[in-house]
């Protein structure tokens, strides 16, 4: 059992972006910044729900297989959820479709009013609740049933629970752009990688997979 991270950044270690519009709302950074990923096998099948087989292979979709395998639960933030969105609507089920590609319980950290839980198709659960990254990580564990635990993002809830030190394996997939602006995950982290083992991959598609482990 182990608290993970698989997170998307930048060369300058943005993960998030800054070019949104209203007519194109994830913006055309966003779509740079997961090109290597959402071009693989595995994310079109896991997410996309895809059969054709297309998709890149390699060392880009060995990492995207990583990301589902032995999870348990999982901890996300409401802007991940896609709460954000529409806060106040209490039919809102988020942005991942009508079977997310988690198929784990999911705890969904908000500040807003409590919601109800929301059983999706596939065997995925959203939970919203308040909490601290302790608190709600007692909670992950005592349903991933001896599996890991991934924290899956935004920047800002990973950071949290990288300055805790609750997380013993954190993967980032670096991408090969900068994009001078949006949440860097470094902040506020000097000095972190001590304690853990560094490992490095490369792939063609130009993003560097970089492993730490506790």
């Amino acid at each position: 059992m182990a608290v993970r991270v698989d997170l998307n950044i930048s060369l300058d270690g943005f993960a998030t972006t800054t070019d949104q519009t209203p007519e194109s709302p994830m913006g055309e950074d966003w779509s740079r910044l997961v090109a290597a990923y959402v071009a693989t096998r595995t994310f079109r099948e896991r997410v996309l729900h895809e059969t054709s087989g297309e998709g890149t292979t390699g060392v880009d979709d060995d990492y995207a297989r990583a990301y589902f395998a032995e999870v348990g639960a999982e901890i996300m933030g409401a802007g991940m959820f896609g709460l954000h969105d529409f806060p106040d609507d209490p039919d809102w089920q988020g942005w991942w479709g009508e079977e997310p590609p988690f198929r784990v319980p999911v705890f969904v950290l908000t500040h807003t009013a409590p919601r109800p839980s929301l059983e999706m198709a596939g065997g995925t659960t959203f939970h919203f609740l308040s909490a601290t990254p302790t608190q709600v990580l007692d909670r992950a564990l005592e349903v991933a049933d001896g599996k890991d635990v991934r924290i899956g993002g935004g920047p800002t809830v990973v950071r949290d629970f990288l300055k805790a030190g609750l997380v013993d394996q954190l993967h980032v997939a670096i991408a090969p752009i900068l994009l001078g602006g949006g949440i860097r995950l470094w902040d506020e982290l000097r000095g972190w990688e001590s304690g853990y083992q560094v490992e490095v991959d490369s792939a063609p598609s130009g993003t560097t997979h970089l492993t730490f482990r506790r």
